[in-house]
């Protein structure tokens, strides 16, 4: 591993000025959370119920999840790439667990698991190849893979269900598990965010990722592997699309070919919302995770407020939108001051 690097490259976070972009992305996450609190007071003044302890259980359960894909995902988007395939992962990663507890039902919890993470990992491995070196553009990729590995996991599937009598108590009660009233799935989400954050924030390796993503020829003139700093985005959100997987079968315990479907824009719509720029070179796996929360907050919100659920989609629509109208107006914004603050030292 790299060691921790003393500075941010230059660039990284919002041009020329790191501190000026760290304060932006503040400012940004702090609305973000504005908007969740707003939210949950307005539902709970219309319905007391919604913070009831079991509700904020749900709630929790609900945004678990997402918010680990929305970190691997956030990674890929830093390196100005996306990965449309993490929906697919899921579901064959899903179902590589409910496989080997009926083939193999002897087999140990952790190692259970533990495959599913790789088989997640594998994907991530077969995505990031394509990408990193065989240079082809990561929506192509990605939107191909997508279909290849859903059709995996039908020929694999065959037809059949798995279903929760065919798995150990002990697994499924991981996803009902609670330490201190939170759920044990959301614990292990705040642990991936944490994780993915720090090495973000404090190795060199992980700083780069955004050198990358703001200028990917300029990130490769000063030194930087540019193809090894995107190739492992891909495998991390591989391996986090795995273990999503296993928490979803841990926590429903039904599977079949079609868990994970239409995820993956979900996915890339918490992240874009929680300010990562759908451009690359700026954002953090906290915001992605306030976006995450969000999103399945206002899923849960809207049936409470007696709105129809066709708003949950135009609501979240507009947010994407506002999110990358944002980012377009402070690149547009930074552009501007630093070829003003060029002139004037010229």
């Amino acid at each position: 591993m790299s060691a921790p690097a003393a500075a941010a490259p230059a660039g990284e976070h919002g041009g020329a000025d790191p501190a000026a972009g760290r304060r932006i992305r503040q400012v940004r996450e702090l609305g973000i959370l504005l908007a969740l609190v707003l939210l949950v007071a307005a539902t709970t003044a219309y319905n007391p119920n919604f913070l009831s302890g079991q509700n904020i259980r749900d709630l929790l359960l609900g945004a678990t999840l997402l918010t680990i894909l929305a970190v691997g995902q956030s990674m890929v988007l830093i390196t100005r790439n996306v990965d449309l395939s993490v929906g697919s992962v899921l579901g064959l990663s899903a179902f590589a667990v409910g496989t080997l507890f009926v083939s193999l039902p002897g087999l140990p919890l952790p190692v259970v698991a533990l495959a599913g993470v790789l088989v997640g990992t594998v994907c991530g491995v077969v995505n990031g190849v394509l990408v990193a070196a065989a240079r082809v553009p990561a929506l192509v990729v990605t939107l191909g893979t997508l279909y290849m590995f859903r059709g995996v996991d039908y020929w694999w599937a065959s037809g059949r269900q798995i279903n929760a009598a065919d798995m150990p108590a002990a697994f499924l009660g991981l996803g009902r598990t609670t330490v201190l009233g939170i759920p044990v799935p959301a614990l292990i989400a705040l642990a991936v965010v944490l994780a993915a954050g720090w090495y973000l924030g404090s190795y060199r390796s992980g700083r780069e990722l955004y050198a990358v993503g703001s200028e990917p020829n300029a990130a490769r003139l000063s030194g930087i592997p540019v193809d090894r700093r995107v190739f492992l985005p891909f495998v991390v959100n591989g391996a986090l699309a795995g273990l999503a997987g296993v928490l979803y079968a841990a926590r429903f315990g039904t599977l079949d070919a079609t868990v994970g479907t239409g995820l993956e824009l979900e996915v890339v719509a918490a992240a874009v919302v929680g300010g990562v720029a759908i451009f690359g070179g700026s954002g953090t796996v906290y915001g992605a995770a306030l976006g995450a929360l969000l999103l399945t907050t206002i899923g849960a919100a809207l049936p409470m407020l007696r709105i129809d659920s066709f708003w949950q989609q135009a609501v979240v629509g507009l947010l994407i939108l506002v999110a990358i109208g944002l980012d377009r107006l402070l690149a547009v914004r930074t552009a501007r001051r630093l070829r003003g603050g060029g002139s004037h030292g010229a």
